[in-house]
């Protein structure tokens, strides 16, 4: 059985352009390609592309990810359960960090009296892979020199300000783009625009931003920080971004 890239975009919850984009990448090749061009799927793509979504909600990028299941190695038992070991640990997260939001929700009405360390239960920020693997890879003189950067731009008040101005500015602009596709040309101008934003704090590479952008849903400070602007913008953010970056190699 056969689907075509409209149908096959409605079963997945995906746009008809991600899918063109994946297989512009070699991420997920349809099956037949009609004499007018058309895509058809296999269950096999299907399937595939189901464990790409799974990998995409655990935030690997678009290139890990077609480099793991392009391995020989590469064992689709295996990769499930790992995937659902690794949702099981951010499930088990997310519900003691709701269990402090009820206590601390009780604590406020005055029902109950938390101690400082309850405060804190089912959070832990201490541990960054990315931040680690974004110093392994680029080393710690280009994320100090990003840090100096940065305190070089907010040494008065006055600059402070228009630093935030200009965050906020280009952040509203993403986040009324947020419901469009992250491929999408103009999702990719207001992207690479923050590409551009960041270079005054640091010498970025593209595989560093993309690695930024997948800070932005894996660490929830950044995840929270960003959704203040639009619920989905830091997913959103994190998928252009890649996008981004896989089309700009170097």
């Amino acid at each position: 059985m056969s689907f075509k890239v409209k149908e096959v975009s409605k079963l997945a919850g995906v746009s008809v352009r991600t899918l063109h984009h994946y297989d512009e990448i070699g991420l997920l090749k349809p099956a037949q390609v009609g004499e007018s061009g058309y895509r058809f799927y296999s269950e096999e793509d299907l399937e595939r592309l189901q464990q790409i979504l799974f990998f995409r909600e655990l935030g690997f990028g678009l290139k890990e990810i077609k480099r793991m299941m392009d391995s020989p190695s590469f064992d689709r038992i295996e990769a499930l359960e790992l995937q659902r070991r690794m949702l099981e640990e951010k499930l088990e997260q997310t519900r003691s960090m709701i269990e402090n939001i009820g206590r601390t929700i009780r604590h406020a009405r005055g029902e109950i009296q938390m101690t400082q360390k309850q405060r804190f239960e089912g959070m832990d920020f201490t541990h960054n892979p990315y931040e680690q693997e974004a110093r392994e890879r680029w080393g710690d003189a280009a994320v100090d020199d990003a840090n100096r950067r940065l305190e070089q731009r907010t040494q008065t008040p006055e600059m402070r300000a228009d630093l935030q101005e200009e965050w906020d500015r280009r952040m509203n602009e993403m986040a009324q783009a947020r419901h469009e596709d992250p491929a999408s040309p103009r999702a990719q101008k207001l992207i690479g625009g923050w590409y551009d934003y960041l270079q005054t704090f640091g010498s970025y590479s593209h595989e560093a931003f993309a690695g930024l952008g997948r800070m932005y849903v894996q660490d929830e400070r950044f995840t929270q920080n960003i959704d203040r602007c639009g619920e989905g913008l830091a997913a959103w953010m994190s998928e252009a971004m890649t996008i981004f970056s896989e089309r700009k190699p170097g």
